[in-house]
């Protein structure tokens, strides 16, 4: 590829103008509201696949230590954890049929995780485990995380094919009553959320959904019933049939040239352009990541962590696209370490933007062959505005007589969809099928959805006394008035490109409370000033986020269009840094969380 040369000032501000014009031709005046959930009469599109004949049992009443609602990464490693420090009933409560969490409901054609394997699978240095490609496939994922489950007998009392309800604090017990949609109503003394940023698929609103009369599908609940194949390819069910796909964010990118070899015709409907990296995925061995020693996982986790947080690091272990622009993750980031003077670091970041999107434009230039094609596939924002995407077959699969790209930014969005296919301004594309790539609800889920209601002391329901002062939290874990609740998420605490690093240390705090409430026979709850501290601590050093996003094109990162303001959010200091201080807190300040109970000492389960 030709070296690009630097924009000058002129450059940059003609940049931002074009930025500007391709927002404006894509924000909506519904924003979130283009969107609505799978769920009453389009409950089909969230059916569970991959569950094989329910299970009958009978409804639990009985009592716990710890229930975790949600058995991804997040609820897995809570368990995991919670059995290193001894506990020993742990029930986890998952509405899939096994664990995996976003891994067992994503196994679409083609599906990988973005994050390094060695450092993005949690408990490798536990396991033994070291993964066999850099960029693991999603079932390898999967596995692992069965892996964990069965290492540290998860299964024992786990309810699969089952959701929570309701939480209720039980004030003469001190424990939490937890009820289901299946006639559960159990005790637990200790309750930990892991309910996830990735488990609500969301379908576009669009006008006639509900007429198509083809066959359709979310990506997260793939129909191999009907394409078949399996996530490696082979969907001979599609020859010769026209399919659809709607959306080309991270999952359309991964699925949409699986689909092109098989299917009869593919028409890819985008209203936003990704940028597209090199991914460069191949098969790795323990040699080659460094796996010789105890330890080995946990040191190439952090490197990429300290990097990705703007940490200084004297070596790159993973020396990929995402370490390699680390810088850029800035804005991407609240939980990232900010130095230096403010105007001369955004005068630097907008030059460095500039020259890595013009990189990724020219990437489209020289992989797809017809120019109109290419000029539509390029991504007109800065870096930051959505999640960056890595693929090496992506933009070859639209040289493919097969494949066509229907440009949607100025009808924002497909204009309805009939009983034969789907129409854009005035065009009719006929279709057999029709598959919406389109994500989920992101950071959406449980507890803060609405959808597990959770009443505390006195009856206070936490999300109604969020809605009124703000969240309130401890380190984003513990509330004041919900004792012995542990939420596990991104509110109040830190963030980064590989969640499940965040979450496994989540899980580690969560644990160690559990235990020092278990071994001072306490309650786990914080004070009001203990908030306060913590929001003022998050308040002080919040980056001024707003104004980059404010300009960005639509997406979840900016409420489609509307903006992210700032306030106490997250940790502003780094992921990195904040684990430090969540060592340091445990070590010094453990005690003052911990509140005297009113019940008498009870018996562990």
């Amino acid at each position: 590829m030709t070296a690009l040369q630097p924009r000058s000032t002129d450059g940059l501000a003609a940049l931002r103008e074009r930025y500007r014009r391709e927002r404006e031709r894509r924000v909506r005046p519904d924003g979130h509201n283009q969107y609505r959930a799978a769920d009453a009469e389009f409950g089909y599109y969230a059916a569970d696949p991959y569950a094989e004949a329910p299970v009958e049992r009978e409804p639990a009443h009985d009592a716990v230590d710890v229930a975790v609602v949600g058995g991804g990464f997040g609820g897995i490693l809570a368990g995991a954890r919670l059995r290193q420090q001894g506990v020993r009933r742990v029930r986890i409560i998952e509405t899939g049929s096994d664990f995996g969490g976003t891994w067992y409901w994503n196994r679409y054609p083609g599906v990988h995780c973005d994050i390094e394997s060695h450092v993005y699978l949690p408990m490798l240095d536990e396991t033994g485990y070291v993964p066999e490609w850099k960029y693991a496939p999603g079932e390898e994922i999967r596995l692992h995380a069965v892996r964990i489950a069965q290492k540290f007998d998860l299964y024992a009392d786990a309810l699969f094919a089952t959701t929570a309800t309701s939480l209720t604090w039980n004030e003469a017990a001190e424990t939490w009553t937890v009820t289901t949609d299946r006639g559960d109503a159990f005790e637990a003394t200790y309750v930990i959320t892991a309910t996830g940023t990735l488990s609500e698929p969301k379908l576009p609103g669009i006008p006639g959904i509900e007429s198509f009369e083809g066959h359709t599908f979310h990506t997260s609940r793939w129909d191999y019933a009907y394409t078949g194949g399996t996530p490696e390819g082979g969907l001979t069910g599609l020859a010769g049939k026209r399919v659809g796909v709607v959306g080309t964010g991270a999952t359309g990118i991964q699925v949409i040239p699986v689909l092109a070899e098989d299917a009869g015709h593919v028409y890819v409907f985008q209203r936003t352009p990704s940028t597209v990296d090199v991914r460069a995925n191949r098969r790795t061995t323990a040699r080659d990541v460094g796996a010789d020693h105890e330890g080995w996982a946990r040191e190439r986790r952090d490197n990429f962590l300290r990097i990705v947080s703007g940490e200084p690091s004297a070596e790159d272990l993973v020396a990929d696209a995402w370490t390699s622009s680390a810088g850029l993750l800035e804005k991407l980031l609240p939980s990232f370490r900010r130095e230096g003077d403010r105007a001369e670091f955004e005068a630097a970041y907008e030059a460095a933007d500039a020259a890595k999107m013009d990189e990724l434009r020219a990437r489209v230039e020289q992989l797809v062959n017809d120019p109109g094609t290419a000029e539509k596939l390029k991504p007109w924002y800065r870096y930051a505005c959505k999640r960056p995407t890595f693929s090496d077959l992506y933009y070859p699969a639209f040289n493919r007589d097969n494949v066509t790209l229907v440009d949607t930014a100025d009808t924002h969005g497909i204009t309805r969809i009939t009983a034969r296919g789907a129409v854009v301004d005035d065009t009719t594309y006929e279709l057999d099928c029709l598959i919406f790539a389109t994500g989920f609800s992101v950071g959406s889920s449980g507890v803060l959805s609405g959808r597990l209601p959770v009443h505390g002391r006195g009856g206070i329901q936490l999300l109604h006394a969020w809605a009124q002062q703000g969240p309130r939290t401890l380190h984003g874990f513990t509330s004041h008035g919900f004792p012995n609740l542990i939420q596990l998420g991104a509110v109040q605490n830190a963030n980064s490109v590989n969640f499940t690093h965040i979450l496994d240390e989540q899980a580690g705090h969560a644990a160690a409370l559990v235990a020092a409430a278990e071994t001072a026979n306490a309650l786990l709850e914080p004070s009001r000033q203990a908030e306060d501290d913590w929001l003022a601590t998050l308040a002080e050093d919040a980056p001024d986020h707003e104004w980059f996003h404010a300009e960005c094109t639509p997406g979840y990162y900016n409420r489609e269009g509307r903006g992210r303001p700032n306030g106490p959010i997250s940790y502003p200091h780094s992921a990195f840094a904040f684990h430090e201080l969540l060592r340091r807190w445990r070590e010094r300040s453990m005690n003052d969380v911990l509140q005297p109970r009113a019940a008498p000492p009870r018996t562990r389960h």
